[in-house]
């Protein structure tokens, strides 16, 4: 790719880049407490200066001048051109090296998810979940927001419905008598057998797969994940027991009939971009995978 033009790409992704983070960085430099977006810098630990960085993926070489700054980039290889002058390109092998089982996981998990059918009856109860019968002062402070229904009014709304959520990373922040409650009892082992398309949380994970990919994915595709991971996130609060019209953002009241038809319309939208962001991502995987020989995936919970 000739430089002008891997230049403009890395422009336009900055600037999209910056859009997207926008809202995060004016609260964090005037130090403030952001309770929608923080997640999406703490949970998902990176910050808005790699989310600028543009990759193009693995295969190509960018045309390099004296001083460009990807020479120095971590797992990227200098190359000679045909017309005598250098390039920069992805070290496939080097990257594999330190990250292949990486990889192989993140392509086991995201595969099996995308090839199941999705769920859509949780009504994003896994929010209400995490404070119900929780002492006063740590649910609320979980996020630095009053409860929309109280205390008496949320523990209400879990005793009253089924909970059954599948994702452990979610599952995990279940009070006690939450995690009794729970229809399924997912754990870190079984990840890869019970993530399903239909979960929130498993597709904000997307982004997290992406960073875990670091500069085997590119671009577009992280922003595509970020970006999809910021609307989700923004739903996922809205639909929470806590409330959240400081922050401009209207309640989906899943405790009644027009909230759950609200968050099943939001969830199967949010399914569908998701689908098609994991075929993307286990394309780069399997591009990588291939570099190494076609290993199979593995599922050992210790690569995440």
């Amino acid at each position: 790719m000739p430089a002008r033009a891997w230049a403009e790409h890395g422009r336009a992704h900055a600037e999209r880049a910056d859009a997207l983070t926008a809202v995060w960085r004016e609260a964090h430099e005037r130090g403030a407490k952001h309770a929608i977006e923080d997640f999406l810098f703490t949970y998902y630990p990176t910050r808005a200066g790699q989310l600028r960085r543009w990759h193009p993926g693995p295969g190509v070489v960018l045309e390099a001048t004296a001083d460009d700054e990807q020479h120095g980039w971590r797992w990227y290889r200098t190359v000679g051109l045909p017309d005598g002058g250098t390039g920069v390109t992805l070290d496939v092998a080097a990257f594999l090296a330190e990250r292949g089982d990486a990889v192989r996981y993140v392509r086991g998990l995201v595969g099996a998810t995308a090839g199941r059918p999705g769920a859509f009856g949780c009504f994003g109860l896994h929010e209400w979940a995490m404070v119900y019968r929780d002492a006063a002062v740590a649910r609320d402070h979980r996020h630095p927001l009053p409860l929309r229904l109280g205390h008496a009014g949320t523990d209400a709304v879990v005793e009253g419905h089924r909970i059954t959520c599948s994702h452990f990373d979610a599952y995990r922040f279940f009070t006690p008598e939450a995690r009794e409650a729970n229809q399924l009892r997912p754990t870190r082992e079984r990840q890869p057998a019970m993530e399903q398309p239909g979960c929130l949380h498993a597709n904000m994970d997307l982004y997290k797969w992406a960073l875990k990919l670091g500069p085997a994915v590119p671009g577009e595709l992280l922003l595509d994940c970020f970006e999809l991971a910021r609307e989700i996130r923004y739903t996922d609060m809205a639909a929470s027991p806590y409330e959240v019209s400081a922050y401009g953002v209207e309640a989906v009241a899943i405790e009644t009939a027009e909230g759950k038809a609200e968050y099943v319309r939001r969830q199967r939208v949010f399914a569908e971009r998701a689908q098609a962001l994991r075929h993307r991502l286990t394309a780069v995987c399997d591009v990588l995978v291939g570099v190494a020989g076609g290993a199979e995936p593995v599922s050992a919970p210790g690569t995440r």
